[in-house]
């Protein structure tokens, strides 16, 4: 089913599903990266939690108190001392998070229909179609061996047949699988942006490393991604309170976001515009 004469740079098989999947759950509720990514903007200042909170649009001041608190508690981000109040900085743990950031951005940019967004919010929308418990082994079964119907990808990834209904209907909504055709009953198949996933799982498996977590100088090795479709994306919103917030939200900085090109293979056209998520069984 596929048209690219190359294989990905980086292989979707290849990866430690359970070490992805780990690292997705630590890195991938909402608002994690929009956090992780203002104090980056600090350049290695302190930002107390009202000043992060003025910085993210919509979120209460006590959400964001209680997401830099778990962000301290997985290693994340760092205070000074442990007095109430006191200010947040990134670890050297979040700041190695920025060759993921980029290449989650990328493979946005290339593969993921979402308009025009803030950085931060393009990486969290990413982030949130990854992020589900097994989606990892759904999408490793169907790069080894699609198309394949609903009952062998359950059984490949051994997975119980409801559970499994559940998790392609959401990869097929996220746009990461695809019917071959919209009879009940037809194969699923990845889609372009379901193949091109290589990269993103290697830099948040390599992230994930205990060489990475032991990290104190070093700077993070980068992993090359898809070429970036649209390299400048204005802050975009429906309505001047939107647009006010956002022009609040701090920019991320451009070491997060330079880009490698890199080609990315394809599913054939034929596939992906029959494929219905609402049709989906």
């Amino acid at each position: 089913m596929r048209t690219s004469a190359q294989p990905p740079a980086f292989s979707i098989g290849s990866v430690d599903a359970q070490r992805v999947e780990d690292a997705l759950a630590r890195i991938g509720p909402k608002w994690t990266a929009w956090s992780a990514m203002t104090l980056a903007a600090q350049k290695g200042r302190p930002m107390r939690v009202r000043d992060v909170a003025a910085r993210l649009p919509f979120v209460s001041e006590q959400f964001v108190g209680k997401r830099l608190a778990t962000m301290h508690a997985d290693g994340l981000v760092t205070r000074d001392d442990d007095h109430r109040g006191a200010p947040y900085r990134l670890s050297m743990l979040g700041e190695s998070l920025s060759p993921v950031y980029r290449t989650l951005s990328d493979w946005s940019h290339a593969h993921l229909s979402v308009g025009k967004m803030p950085e931060a919010a393009r990486v969290e929308d990413a982030l949130r179609r990854l992020q589900l418990r097994r989606s990892t082994s759904v999408i490793q079964v169907l790069d080894a061996g699609g198309p394949l119907r609903f009952v062998h990808i359950a059984e490949e990834a051994g997975l119980d047949n409801g559970f499994a209904r559940q998790r392609l209907l959401r990869l097929q909504a996220d746009g990461l699988v695809a019917r071959t055709d919209p009879r009940h009953g037809a194969p699923y198949v990845l889609t372009d942006a379901g193949q091109a996933l290589g990269a993103v799982y290697a830099s948040v498996e390599h992230w994930s490393s205990p060489l990475a977590e032991r990290r104190t100088s070093s700077a993070p090795r980068p992993v090359p991604a898809a070429t970036r479709a649209n390299a400048s994306v204005p802050l975009g919103a429906d309505g001047v309170r939107t647009a006010a917030a956002l022009r609040r939200s701090a920019a991320a900085p451009n070491a997060l976001f330079s880009h490698a090109p890199q080609p990315q293979p394809r599913v054939p056209a034929a596939v992906t515009a029959l494929s219905a998520p609402g049709r989906a069984r």
